[in-house]
């Protein structure tokens, strides 16, 4: 299968990428490298990968040639986080929302269309796990552009939306503004106490290596998967909980919560249940594994703006 994937250079693109070669796809990535980062160097060359060094928002004509020419479509690209969305709120628009629909505009029945939502359109949940039946909240214009962008995918015949947990773990384009990421970068470079508010706040995390076996699972079960979200997550913690597990990784960690309200009011807990039924899908990676693999490769210096997305 030849796939496009759109900001393949990215977070998530730069696991998934290899994998699909791996499983025998050809890969062209469509991705401005606006991070700065070679993120795709791992994959040496291969002959079944082809770059495009190009914009979704730029260059319509190409970007209609890609899609058009793919047997399926992973649309990664995206202004990602509710800082950078807030910080480019015309340039998120356009990239989050017009893009995808240009997407649809253009792809065949047949062609499978993956996206990936996320799971902060739930904004805040009730006492129990939320499920694809509730409904989303989203609490920011990353979230509003996102679900916006799902409704407009789940129009098609073999389009498949993944709600995704927060991601973590190592990639070869690192992010450092992700939630277990940054707390575990800030254990580890940090001589003072952490000041944690609202302790209590609850997320669903999952291990960008489980999110990106996940889409490879999608694109090639999107005729069983399609017109349906799904919420793709591994573990529900609060944020005290995260911090309890980095104290155990990282001993000199020290962490205090304090008094006020954190701007980010998101605050969760997901099931992940129906896609874990109906696809066979299981996360691999434990939390606790994916702080050791972090606190491991913070041994490494980053201390550059594209370790970030704002």
């Amino acid at each position: 299968m030849k796939i496009l994937v759109t900001g393949g250079a990215g977070y998530l693109g730069s696991v998934l990428v290899p994998k699909l070669i791996a499983y025998g796809h050809r890969v062209v990535v469509m991705d401005n490298f606006s991070h700065g980062v070679p993120s795709l160097i791992g994959c040496g060359g291969h002959k079944d990968l082809d770059i495009v060094c190009s914009d979704v928002s730029r260059e319509p004509g190409l970007f209609k040639r890609l899609v058009t020419d793919a047997d399926a479509v992973i649309h990664l690209a995206a202004i990602v986080g509710a800082p950078a969305c807030d910080a480019m709120p015309t340039t998120a628009q356009l990239v989050n929302l017009r893009s995808t629909e240009e997407i649809l505009e253009w792809a065949r029945p047949d062609q499978p269309i993956v996206f990936p939502c996320t799971n902060s359109g739930y904004g805040k949940g009730g006492d129990n796990p939320v499920t694809e039946n509730e409904p989303m909240m989203p609490l920011s214009l990353y979230g509003r552009t996102k679900v916006a962008a799902e409704d407009v995918v789940l129009r098609h015949p073999l389009g498949v939306s993944l709600r995704f947990a927060t991601l973590y773990g190592p990639s070869p384009r690192m992010r450092l503004d992700l939630l277990v990421n940054h707390f575990v970068h800030l254990a580890c470079v940090s001589r003072s106490a952490m000041r944690v508010y609202e302790p209590h706040f609850r997320r669903c995390v999952l291990h960008v290596s489980d999110a990106a076996e996940a889409m490879g699972l999608a694109v090639e079960n999107a005729d069983t998967l399609g017109r349906r979200p799904w919420n793709v997550g591994a573990e529900n913690v609060t944020k005290a909980d995260l911090c309890r597990m980095i104290k155990a990784a990282v001993p000199s960690f020290e962490w205090s919560e304090s008094e006020g309200r954190d701007p980010d009011q998101r605050d969760y807990s997901v099931s992940s249940e129906r896609f874990k039924a109906e696809s066979g899908w299981a996360p691999l990676e434990r939390l606790e594994e994916g702080i050791a693999q972090l606190v491991r490769l913070y041994r490494m210096p980053f201390n550059g703006p594209s370790w970030g997305n704002a």
